[in-house]
C-alpha cells in the first residue's frame, strides 16, 4: 500500500511540473523563433499583478546565450522604497525545440515554469510573453517605451488572446537618478 500511494505522489507531482511548463490552450508559442535575435536586454512596458514584481519600477528581462545550450536570465527591477536593484538569476531551455518561443525558466533550482512567447515583432522590437495559464503577461520592448501604434499592436494581440488589458499595469521606465 505505501509504494503505491508514492508512486500516485510522484505521478502527481510529476503531472503538476508539467502543468507549470505548459501553455494555456489558447495560445501558441511563436515559430520561426530565433534564440540569437530574442537575446539581450528588454524592457517592461506591462504585465498583469503578480508579488514578485510588485513595487518595482525600470524593470528589465536580459537575455544571453550559455556555452551549454541554455538561456541565462537576469530580471532586475528598481525598488524606490529601499533605493536599490532587485535581481533574480535563472536558467532558461526550450520545452520541444529551439525554433519555437516556448521555454522553461527556472529561478529556484529544479522548479520551472512555462515562458510562451506568443507574439513577437517581425523586427524583434517587441514581445508578448505568458505563462503556463493566463495568470501572467508581460508586453517587452527592446526600448523603454512604445509608439501608439506599437502599443496599439499589443493591446490587439493581447485583447485577442484572451487577456483582460484594463488589468495591464505599466511600470515606470523613467531613468534613476545617480545617488
Amino acid at each position: 500500500m505505501g509504494l503505491i500511494k508514492q508512486v500516485g505522489a510522484l505521478i502527481l507531482t510529476l503531472f503538476m511540473l508539467a502543468g507549470c511548463t505548459g501553455k494555456p490552450d489558447n495560445i501558441e508559442p511563436v515559430t520561426h523563433f530565433d534564440v540569437n535575435r530574442y537575446l539581450g536586454t528588454w524592457y517592461e512596458i506591462a504585465r498583469l499583478d503578480h508579488s514578485f514584481e510588485r513595487g518595482l519600477s525600470n524593470i528589465q528581462a536580459t537575455y544571453r546565450l550559455s556555452s551549454d545550450g541554455t538561456v541565462s536570465v537576469v530580471n532586475r527591477g528598481w525598488n524606490p522604497q529601499a533605493k536599490q536593484w532587485a535581481q533574480a538569476v535563472g536558467v532558461a531551455k526550450f520545452v520541444s525545440s529551439s525554433d519555437v518561443g516556448h521555454l522553461k525558466v527556472s529561478f529556484f533550482g529544479p522548479f520551472y515554469g512555462s515562458y510562451v512567447v506568443f507574439y513577437l515583432a517581425p523586427d524583434y522590437s517587441m514581445a508578448l510573453v505568458t505563462s503556463y495559464n493566463q495568470d501572467y503577461f508581460w508586453l517587452l520592448s527592446r526600448t523603454p517605451t512604445l509608439t501608439a501604434q506599437q502599443k496599439k499592436i499589443a493591446i490587439e494581440q493581447a485583447t485577442k488572446a484572451g487577456f483582460d488589458t484594463s488589468k495591464f499595469i505599466y511600470p515606470s521606465q523613467t531613468p534613476i537618478p545617480v545617488q
